[in-house]
């Protein structure tokens, strides 16, 4: 659905100075690997991808890993699957938690370095193991899939954006290295959809947008979208209100109350935000394909 983009969005408009850093670490190490592996989170494939380093990276060859797929529409996620595949783009479902496609992942990072590393070979060069850099912007889960990698918490796991700082090697078997860099948001946001689903998933930090605006428009999505969701997980009628009714009506059944029985706004919209966020609301997914490649493989794209 088209996301009404009424909320101020100038507030959404957030490039701290340790991220233009990052983005300089990106550039600086480019040439260190045999290719990029881009972390989206599968719930919003489009969203996530940072034209910025698109830009960056361009000329190395790119994977991309549509983590989180455990909390997309699995129908949604074979279409966005497909239409990488169109672009010439290998893409891999992951769940990093459970590590499901994982063992996928692998295989292809080493496919894709081969002729990278056969090209050094050729010129002299010791044989070594594949090296890929792992990118991404804050909160889609690179520390976890990293850790599931390596079999070990070798990175800090936190969910708030922009946890990790330094640029990390991190030793995969003796077949591939991994260099971790930290998140790189965008340096403006001026898609204001994709700035709501963004702070929607939480790659936005909570304390730079109205969190009251932001729930409003995600209650809306979710309404139009995934209306069963809503009526399962907060025991509503198939009369679901609209706006701040909505909002209501989920905080009273929740007992989201203050003194007088009037509704606790605040302790409503966390509720809500995380339930999103931890898949208690279902699969979702907010991103549908760009209309030029839109088919009849996206049954279930909203």
């Amino acid at each position: 659905m088209e996301i009404n983009d009424a909320i101020d969005m100038p507030r959404l408009q957030w490039y701290p100075g340790h991220m233009r850093k990052a983005e300089r670490l990106v550039k600086e190490n480019l040439k260190l690997v045999d290719m990029v592996v881009e972390l989206l989170d599968a719930r919003i494939p489009m969203s996530s991808a940072n034209p910025v380093l698109r830009e960056i990276v361009a000329g190395r060859p790119r994977l991309v890993v549509l983590n989180k797929s455990d909390l997309a529409e699995p129908t949604a996620t074979r279409a966005w699957v497909q239409y990488f595949a169109s672009q010439d783009i290998v893409a891999v479902p992951v769940d990093a938690v459970k590590g499901r496609g994982i063992k996928e992942l692998v295989q292809e990072i080493q496919r894709l370095a081969v002729p990278r590393t056969e090209k050094l070979a050729k010129h002299g060069a010791k044989p070594r193991a594949a090296r890929c850099m792992i990118l991404g912007i804050p909160n889609v889960g690179k520390s976890s899939l990293i850790n599931r990698l390596s079999g070990g918490a070798r990175t800090k796991v936190e969910n708030r954006p922009g946890v990790t700082r330094a640029k990390q090697w991190i030793r995969i078997g003796a077949q591939l290295e991994l260099l971790d860099m930290p998140g790189i948001l965008w340096p403006k946001f001026e898609d204001a959809q994709a700035a709501l689903r963004l702070a929607f998933t939480g790659a936005i930090s909570d304390t730079v947008y109205d969190v009251g605006g932001v729930v409003l428009q995600l209650l809306r999505a979710l309404r139009t979208d995934y209306p069963a969701a809503l009526c399962q997980r907060y025991e509503l009628s198939d009369a679901i209100p609209d706006g701040i009714e909505l909002l209501e009506e989920i905080g009273r059944r929740r007992g989201c109350l203050v003194r007088g029985g009037r509704i606790d706004y605040e302790k409503a919209e966390q509720m809500i935000l995380t339930d999103f966020r931890s898949g208690r609301l279902g699969r979702v997914t907010l991103d549908p394909l760009p209309e030029a490649d839109t088919d009849d493989t996206n049954v279930g794209m909203r």
